[in-house]
């Protein structure tokens, strides 16, 4: 059952929606949208494959006027809620015309690359390991860092800034960030993962993605649940690469140092990690040659 929205609840909510679509995206669905017959499932698959819109979709399903008891974190279930006319009168609503340069653009596509690699490569592993929720490994994956094109737009010199970050043998990525910055992409993709009222252990997972050596190096856990989306991510952004794609290294510093408690907790060996690189390489998935 879907409940269709009016151009006013549709504006109120886009306030404050700041991270830009991918424009290839936004011209497939588009070109889904004024077919005879629009496919829905293919829709929310594209949707699923972009930040803006993904977070922008469930912040709308999990706002008060659905008076949902349980927030969302699967598109295709949120899309399926909201129907067909309610979820292109949004994405019609975010317009990025005007609002990114050439340049801009380029930025980003190291940003949407990474996002859309690590979602898919999460679900994979969290289904690999038992994992009662793919979708939520999913949803991290996608969303761990949604606080970078904020970045992006407040700080001109922020990917040099990222580079350095990855740079540092001991050091962990946010701290760089909070010395040059006086904040980090992990506080920031909190408080945007928050106003899109995703979970709250999703939101806490987004805040806590860079601080794994604390979280890994306690024993006992209060949130084993957080704890196993966290290890799932961890493997994913070392398996696509991140270390190289965003911060333009050739050896993955933080993986090194956290690689032991992540794959003990969850039952892995390094042995499982080439395997699955080797896996995800043969289903056409971008995967690091690097270490």
């Amino acid at each position: 059952m879907s409940t269709e929205l009016n151009e006013e609840q549709i504006q109120h909510i886009l306030q404050g929606i700041k991270i830009p679509p991918q424009p290839q995206i936004l011209v497939d669905i588009q070109m889904e949208q004024v077919m005879p017959d629009p496919d829905i499932s293919r829709i929310a698959q594209l949707i699923s494959q972009d930040v803006g819109l993904a977070g922008t979709v469930l912040k709308f399903v999990n706002s008060p006027m659905f008076g949902l008891s349980n927030k969302i974190a699967s598109i295709a279930q949120a899309v399926s809620l909201l129907g067909l006319k309610s979820v292109v009168n949004i994405i019609n609503g975010i317009s990025i015309k005007g609002e990114m340069s050439d340049e801009h653009i380029v930025e980003l596509t190291r940003f949407w690359d990474t996002a859309n690699d690590i979602s898919s490569i999460s679900a994979n592993i969290a289904k690999k390991i038992g994992y009662q929720s793919p979708d939520e490994a999913y949803m991290l994956g996608l969303f761990h860092n949604c606080g970078i094109p904020l970045m992006i737009q407040r700080f001109p010199n922020y990917l040099q800034v990222v580079e350095e970050a990855y740079s540092q043998v001991e050091k962990r990525i946010t701290e760089t960030e909070n010395e040059r910055l006086n904040t980090n992409h992990a506080v920031v993709g909190y408080y945007t993962a928050k106003s899109w009222n995703l979970p709250k252990h999703i939101c806490e997972a987004i805040a806590e993605h860079h601080s794994a050596e604390r979280i890994f190096g306690e024993r006992e856990s209060r949130n084993p649940e957080k704890k196993t989306l966290l290890a799932v991510l961890k493997i994913s952004e070392h398996i696509c690469g991140n270390f190289h794609v965003l911060g333009r290294q050739s050896e993955d510093h933080e993986w090194n140092r956290i690689q032991k408690d992540v794959l003990e907790f969850v039952g892995l060996t390094n042995y499982d990690v080439d395997e699955m690189k080797e896996s995800f390489s043969e289903m056409g998935v971008s995967v690091s040659n690097y270490r």
